[in-house]
């Protein structure tokens, strides 16, 4: 007894089971050491109904469990079961036994994802629970418990989600800019007031009453979880035998010789005990005496209540004569289901034993004949079987059909008795308008308008009554369903904000990563120019790092279901993000330029791109603005680059109908003299991109047809190359053909100056001495760096100009490009022509050699990681740039160039007369020389 008091003074046992403990009240909360704050609320309020609905401290100490109906769905039938429910605090779970004594669960409800709903027209009592997978329906006795329990365990399911959303967000220290602070406290906002605590139906006397009967003794047993019931059953078996002692007297309890003053504590110590086997705090799976003790103390409670100190004493004989027979029902209706039970467990041992003297003949028998004759026995055995399980079936199958046919019979005459029914009360009815007729003409009319007037008033006080009923309800039901729609709105705004610090935190880190690739790659490279200097086998160690950081794996990666290197192979266009160079030193840059650019847009994605991404989601019909120029430079979406191309295009180039169609005709009745030259420049197509790497690709024919349209729509120009490459990108990007050969027109006709793909390209040279210009002024240690060592730029830079960087920027920059080239024209080019060369004008002055500064030159747009530092250089550094000035420019070098052409031919022409002259001359004297001889 000892024992029993220091286990109701502890005051922390977790119940983790139903059927043993409850909710503890304010005073044991006041005298199991509360803190001061509770003391006062408690005590303020007297009772803990008063207390508000906040999920504080004051509610971690409480037990939510109690006995409600379960709606069970077996097919067509649907019944109610009785079920001990209770609640777990560290999962979030509902778990439900059939019994309070059961210590295994037949199920368990995850209130962590969960809704909870009440409606009206289900009856009293009667909620919902929702989860993701299935929609639990219970039945609480009274209005008042359901609403006690839908409070409880929103109060509880916002506690748990609110511990659960702390951890991963205040343990995010690699976001940059911190977290909004999250709060625990609930608003202010009550929504539907505290309910007070039916201590009927939830609790320690719910805990200590039976179970609630059924009509049969099998009805309240679940047969979805029989190895369940078995095991409560034979616990329950176990148990109980413990109680009958060596001398088999039910009465004779050593144990019981000392009682504690107060029953209270000595039922808290039993519950606190129970509380213990159900959390199983007993780790060697051994009872304590203190357990039997318990055992036996709830049997004396719940068989023989004469015995039990926990019934009032202020009882009057008759309800102890009342409790003591609905215990003796309940005891019987156990008894039967157990005689049932073991039943089954005889015929399971018998058919066990069988089989086991069966095995020990076979292992016993001497020879194999003796073995082989037991053997086919079996056989003959399990082939009778067969054919009578094969009878059975067919029988099945035959009583099935008759039942099939008397269920139709038996429909058939259920649907002619209510005809019948139907026949019958139409008759009655028709007598009952026919007596009430005679009533009325034989009765006084005075007295015939009052009867009627009270059975209409009172008839209308009975509809008023229910309509005030139905109010209530609809009031409450509405109130409980603000607050849950408000909770989960909180709920989901909680998940929502932890989702984004970990997409934060996750793109913190995979940009981490790709800088520390980047830096070993970097290693590796620097490693690689001192191969020759390293021993053989440091210098094998090297290349097979190398190989190694340069092999792509993606199938690898993408069983594994987690990709530790967040670069893809290939991006939204069809771009490999690696190319495939033949040369493993640019294959080594091109992996650390793709790692940087991807560590870079992560870290920028938050603070950048979702920004830039929202203000271009809030654009509307597009129109020529300087907010769109600025937009359009920022760079465009994926998702709204195709949209803003194809307005670009149809600005500036007149869509006549038919027309495209039409020069495909003319292409293939008659043959363009470049088609040779077309399809030698299709397979060289951007062979870095997917979709034009193989002559099978499905843009290598569109690219064909819309190459072939332009030179039949511009003879002038014809086809030149370079035109297949931009031809290709705006194929990538506008995905159909005749927007993409309008976008070619754009670009040739309207972008580009004339004669800039004409056979001498004489506005392209003009383009690199204007080049050259902008050079010398804009980077004027740069221009002078390159004329020391007689470096000419136009080597490198005449293809960018020609092409618009195709093939000298990875894509992600070069769509950017693009972007503000097809807006604003060829004076992009120039500014980022001039950018590039500033992004990278420190390492090009450290090198002071004409060959080494020609073969950095060849990869050195490699080097470019920043995409957004590269579009500042050229649109904020590069300022001012005006339009006047390349146009004055462009014609200044156009005359000038003009000029030596023009100077050339004469030379060439004075030179091939020349040549005429001494060869006219020569032959003369030729002919001289052989007439002499003749």
């Amino acid at each position: 007894m000892k024992e029993m008091k220091k286990g109701s003074e502890c005051g922390a046992c977790r119940l983790a089971a139903p059927g043993n403990l409850v909710e503890s009240n304010p005073d044991d909360n006041r005298s199991n050491g509360a803190s001061a704050k509770q003391k006062d609320l408690l005590s303020s309020s007297g009772e803990l109904e008063n207390v508000q609905l906040k999920p504080s401290r004051e509610t971690s100490g409480k037990k939510l469990c109690g006995y409600l109906n379960k709606l069970g769905i077996k097919g067509p039938i649907k019944t109610w079961k009785s079920r001990w429910f209770f609640y777990d605090e560290n999962k979030c779970h509902l778990l439900y036994y059939r019994t309070a004594q059961d210590i295994n669960p037949l199920g368990s409800i995850d209130l962590s994802s969960a809704s909870f709903d009440c409606k009206v027209e289900n009856g009293e009592g009667v909620f919902e629970i929702r989860t993701p997978s299935r929609v639990f329906t219970l039945k609480a006795i009274s209005k008042q418990a359901m609403m006690y329990w839908l409070q409880q365990l929103q109060m509880r399911r916002w506690e748990f989600c609110n511990a659960q959303s702390r951890f991963p967000v205040g343990s995010s220290q690699l976001v940059n800019e911190p977290l909004a602070v999250r709060t625990n406290v609930v608003d202010n906002e009550d929504f539907l007031p505290p309910v007070k605590t039916p201590t009927e139906a939830v609790g320690l006397k719910a805990a200590s009453l039976p179970a609630p009967q059924t009509s049969t003794a099998l009805q309240n047993i679940s047969l979805k979880h029989p190895w369940t019931e078995i095991q409560n059953t034979v616990y329950n078996i176990c148990g109980s035998k413990q109680l009958w002692g060596n001398n088999g007297n039910i009465f004779s309890f050593s144990e019981f010789q000392e009682h504690p003053e107060n029953p209270d504590e000595e039922q808290k110590a039993e519950l606190e005990a129970g509380c213990a086997v159900k959390e199983g705090i007993l780790e060697d799976g051994r009872m304590e005496p203190r357990l039997n003790w318990v055992r036996k103390a709830k049997w004396m409670n719940s068989g023989f209540p004469g015995l039990s100190e926990e019934l009032p004493r202020e009882r009057n004989p008759m309800d102890k004569v009342s409790v003591l027979q609905q215990q003796i029902l309940t005891l019987t209706e156990e008894v039967k289901s157990q005689k049932e039970l073991v039943k089954l467990l005889h015929k399971a041992l018998e058919a066990a034993q069988h089989e086991k003297r069966v095995s020990s003949m076979y292992l016993t028998a001497a020879e194999d004949k003796d073995r082989l004759e037991l053997v086919r026995h079996k056989v003959r055995q399990i082939a009778d079987l067969t054919s009578r399980l094969e009878a059975l079936e067919q029988e099945k199958k035959e009583l099935e059909q008759m039942l099939t046919l008397r269920d139709s019979h038996i429909q058939e005459l259920k649907e002619h008795v209510q005809l019948l029914m139907e026949k019958n009360h139409a008759k009655q009815e028709v007598i009952m308008a026919l007596t009430e007729q005679m009533a009325r003409e034989l009765s006084d009319p005075l007295q015939e308008a009052n009867t009627i007037t009270a059975e209409t008033l009172y008839k209308q006080q009975e509809e008023i009554a229910h309509l005030k009923d139905d109010i209530d309800a609809y009031k409450t039901q509405n109130q409980f369903l603000n607050s849950e729609i408000h909770q989960v709105t909180r709920l989901w705004t909680s998940v929502a904000e932890n989702e984004k610090a970990l997409l934060m935190k996750c793109a913190c880190l995979q940009a981490r990563n790709c800088q520390m690739e980047s830096k070993y790659l970097t290693v590796l490279r620097k490693l690689q120019e001192a191969v020759p200097g390293l021993p053989s086998s440091y210098a094998e160690l090297v290349r097979n790092l190398i190989q190694e950081a340069l092999q792509w794996d993606v199938k690898e990666e993408a069983e594994e279901g987690f990709n530790l290197n967040p670069v893809s192979e290939y991006d939204e266009y069809g771009f490999m993000t690696v190319p495939d160079y033949e040369v493993e030193d640019w294959k080594l840059l091109a992996k650390i330029q793709a790692l940087e650019i991807k560590s870079n847009n992560l870290r920028r994605q938050e603070v950048v791109e979702k920004p830039l991404r929202d203000r271009w989601n809030s654009v509307g019909e597009l129109s020529p603005s300087a907010e769109l120029k600025s937009l359009i430079r920022s760079g465009i979406p994926v998702e709204h680059r195709q949209r803003v191309w194809r307005w670009i295009v149809s600005r500036h180039c007149s869509h006549l109908p038919d027309h495209y169609q039409r020069l495909l005709r003319q292409s293939k009745s008659t043959e363009h003299p470049a088609c040779r030259q077309i399809e030698l420049d299709l397979p060289r197509t951007l062979t870095n991109n997917k979709h034009f790497s193989s002559p099978t690709s499905q843009l290598i024919p569109k690219l064909r047809r819309v190459l072939l349209a332009f030179s039949w729509h511009n003879p002038a120009i014809g086809y030149c190359q370079g035109l297949n490459r931009l031809a290709a990108v705006a194929l990538l990007v506008l995905e159909d053909e005749e927007s993409a050969f309008w976008c070619l027109v754009h670009i040739v006709e309207n972008l580009m100056p004339a004669d800039y793909y004409s056979d001498t390209l004489i506005t392209s040279q003009v383009d690199q001495r204007v080049f050259k210009d902008f050079l010398s002024e804009k980077l004027p240690r740069l221009m002078a760096h390159f004329e020391q060592y007689r470096i000419d730029v136009s080597l490198i830079t005449f293809n960018w100009f020609l092409v618009a960087f195709v093939d000298s920027l990875v894509s992600d920059i070069l769509l950017r490009v693009w972007d503000a080239f097809l807006y604003e024209g060829t004076k992009v080019i120039f500014r980022y022509a001039l950018a590039i060369f500033k992004y990278n004008e420190e390492e090009i002055l450290r090198i002071h050699d004409s060959v080494e500064i020609y073969q950095y030159l060849r990869f050195f747009t490699r080097m470019i990681t920043d995409g957004r530092k590269l579009m500042n250089i050229a649109f904020n550094d590069l300022n001012p740039f005006p339009m006047k000035l390349l146009r004055n420019r462009r014609s200044m070098h156009r005359e000038e160039l003009e000029a030596e052409l023009c100077e050339l031919e004469q030379i060439k022409a004075a030179y091939v007369k020349e040549r005429a002259e001494q060869g006219l001359q020569d032959l003369k004297e030729v002919v001289s020389e052989e007439e002499e001889e003749i």
